[in-house]
């Protein structure tokens, strides 16, 4: 099968301090990739330089091109995006000029499937459809993570690069939120997954990788990782288990 995204060898440094060393990753077509691991292990720094927006030595090709020294804006355009930790919302504009914003490059070039999608956003995010007039800033966190995502939709993404998403949330809203991220797998839209909720991202992924000190430790398909002794006990508290 072909891959996705490939990454190969990824480092990163923030000075002398190399924050991931040697990273190789994979993410399948139609899959959720899920990376899971302690603060500070380098799991934003991962995301950040895949996404372009952090210098990197290694390869990284997706659906099959080099992309290793292409820029952020080529990137979305070819359907990579982030939707980072922060989600950096507009907090001042409505609920729904940020859902357009993630559409402003195919508006540009009269994209006329723009229309329709807005509709398909709303219809997977009913909150945000009865809030459209509401200023982002005044949302509840788990409704700013809906917008987050509907405005990452808009670009019409092949692979979503989510950065933490239940971070913050209450347990009803984090299933909400996961709940949503299976469909759009279901949908067609590929994921890698970076997470420290172990256990709900193992649960919903395809295969995983465990980051550590910014290597990766341990891999492998998301049920095996869940059985793992190590996993189990250090990320999914479950202390004793085989």
């Amino acid at each position: 099968m072909t891959m996705l995204l490939q990454i190969e060898r990824l480092s990163v440094r923030y000075g002398k301090i190399e924050a991931v060393r040697g990273v190789s990753l994979r993410v399948a077509p139609g899959s959720i990739v899920t990376v899971i691991g302690p603060n500070g292990a380098g799991k934003t720094t991962l995301l950040a330089a895949a996404m372009g927006l952090l210098d990197a030595t290694g390869a990284m090709r997706f659906e099959g091109a080099d992309v290793a020294r292409t820029e952020v804006e080529a990137r979305v355009a070819a359907g990579l995006v982030l939707v980072p930790e922060k989600r950096e919302l507009f907090g001042d504009m409505t609920v729904a000029d940020n859902v357009l914003l993630g559409a402003f490059a195919r508006v540009r070039r009269r994209d006329a499937s723009v229309r329709a999608d807005l509709d398909a956003v709303y219809a997977r995010f009913p909150r945000l459809a009865e809030r459209r007039a509401q200023l982002a800033g005044t949302l509840s966190g788990g409704e700013r993570q809906m917008l987050a995502l509907a405005r990452a939709l808009m670009t019409k993404p092949k692979l979503l690069l989510l950065d933490e998403p239940s971070l913050g949330l209450a347990p009803l809203i984090v299933r909400d939120i996961f709940k949503i991220i299976a469909e759009l797998r279901a949908a067609g839209v590929s994921i890698l997954l970076v997470e420290q909720n172990a256990r709900a991202a193992l649960d919903i992924a395809d295969y995983g990788y465990v980051l550590e000190t910014g290597e990766i430790a341990l891999e492998g398909p998301a049920t095996e990782l869940a059985r793992n002794p190590r996993v189990a006990q250090t990320y999914l508290g479950l202390a004793g288990a085989a």
